[in-house]
């Protein structure tokens, strides 16, 4: 079966169009408190990014849970991943996000935890666009549920944020640049890195509902790298909207990607003897992860693109580390979601046992070219049947001689096919992309 709303991360658009909408988030509200109440009665967290929507959204969820019997604490702005926590240390039903990730303030969405504090299984998402299309109806008076505030929600997730390092190792002389991206880590990751001593400069910590992710965060990190250079800091932070994924600079001005996050951490913890199982990245990992981490001994184990299919090979394998190159790093050592926060802490946990700075931890490291180059598809056909195409993917292949890859990957949300090669050579990566490119295109146009 296939989920009318539920994508790979909960459901997502543009405020304004169904399903985003005033009168959808009531009745998602109201559906998802009836599955929850079906555990007995119970509280559901609702917390939000910055974006000026969540407001209403927010309210909308809360009624439509109240109608259900179910009672609700609001947390206000928080981090993805501090809902998360939250919902475990909590014992509640169920936590829920309302935010768009790294989008632009014009879209939202909606992202369900469960108890644990982990995605919804899909037989719970199935269960809850089952109530959805039943009429709403409310319980009695007297079992309507109750909504309260979280004062003290932002407290209690910078305190296990920094628990997440060992409690005798001090930031002290560390001076960083950290850019929020004016979302919903704007008044947590300030706090988090000056009370464990660090000097922190800030960027994107000024949120008014509409500059989320505008020209800052985790996807726009110029700003961030020239703060850095012109403060001359050991490095800079930068976070996206809702706060689970993070890339880093370095002192040079540098980008430290999700990929060598993840080496970093890896190595780190390989080196302590902490490290249990492989590494999981995606599809879409430079060459250059996985090189680096066989000499240490490590495999990294490629799951399809999306930290929701990371996050299942890491349970299914044994494995708690993984991540993918966009900076969504998951520790499942030391929470059970992505958390750029946590991320970031483990990697300057690495710098102060090694006593080397951000620069040289991700320069034994290197990188492979990788160019993406995507065809439109005016009509839908399966590549991976194409005879032209999987035979100039060979010939691509015998050229790189072991020295690179070939990926061809249908797009999730658009008419698209993206080709990616990656090898040791721009120049020949660039032209045998190029190449595969346009038999791609011949395909789909003889299709």
């Amino acid at each position: 079966m296939k989920k009318k709303y539920f994508g790979t991360d909960g459901i997502r658009g543009t405020v304004g169009q169904p399903p985003i909408t005033a009168d959808f988030m009531l009745k998602l509200g109201w559906a998802a408190g009836r599955v929850f109440s079906k555990q007995g009665h119970g509280t559901v967290l609702i917390g939000k990014d910055t974006r000026i929507s969540g407001y209403m959204f927010e309210s909308a969820l809360e009624a439509g849970l109240s109608a259900a019997g179910m009672d609700i604490r609001l947390l206000g702005p928080m981090p993805t991943p501090g809902i998360a926590y939250l919902t475990r240390t909590f014992h509640a039903k169920a936590g829920i996000v309302i935010s768009a990730s790294h989008n632009p303030h014009e879209d939202n969405g909606i992202k369900f935890f469960s108890g644990e504090g982990t995605k919804l299984p899909d037989e719970v998402e199935f269960a809850i666009e089952a109530e959805l299309e039943q009429p709403m109806t409310h319980v009695a008076s007297a079992q309507l549920g109750k909504a309260k505030r979280v004062d003290d929600a932002a407290g209690r997730y910078i305190e296990f944020c920094k628990s997440t390092i060992p409690a005798n190792m001090e930031f002290r002389g560390l001076k960083v640049v950290i850019d929020s991206g004016h979302g919903a880590t704007y008044h947590i990751a300030p706090n988090v890195f000056e009370e464990l001593g660090a000097r922190v400069t800030t960027l994107g910590n000024k949120p008014d509902g509409l500059n989320i992710n505008d020209q800052c965060g985790s996807t726009h990190p110029e700003k961030l790298r020239q703060q850095v250079l012109d403060t001359k800091a050991d490095l800079g932070i930068a976070f996206d909207g809702d706060g689970d994924r993070v890339i880093m600079v370095d002192h040079k001005g540098e980008l430290v990607d999700g990929d060598e996050i993840l080496y970093i951490i890896a190595q780190a913890r390989h080196g302590e003897g902490k490290l249990q199982g492989d590494v999981v990245g995606t599809v879409m990992s430079n060459l250059g992860l996985e090189h680096a981490l066989d000499r240490h001994s490590l495999k990294l184990k490629r799951a399809a693109v999306g930290d929701r299919y990371v996050l299942e090979m890491m349970q299914r394998d044994g494995c708690v580390l993984g991540g993918e190159s966009s900076g969504h790093i998951i520790c499942l050592y030391r929470t059970t979601t992505g958390d750029g926060i946590v991320s970031a802490l483990q990697v300057i946990a690495a710098m102060n046992r090694s006593g080397k700075s951000l620069h040289e931890l991700k320069s034994s490291m290197t990188k492979y070219p990788q160019v993406l180059v995507n065809v439109r598809m005016e009509r839908k056909i399966d590549i991976a049947k194409s005879d032209i195409v999987s035979s100039a993917v060979r010939a691509a292949e015998t050229k790189l001689a072991g020295s690179g890859r070939v990926l061809l990957r249908p797009s999730g949300t658009e008419p698209l096919v993206r080709v990616m090669v990656e090898g040791n050579d721009m120049i020949q990566v660039k032209t045998l992309a190029e190449e595969i490119a346009e038999v791609v295109k011949a395909a789909v146009k003889a299709a």
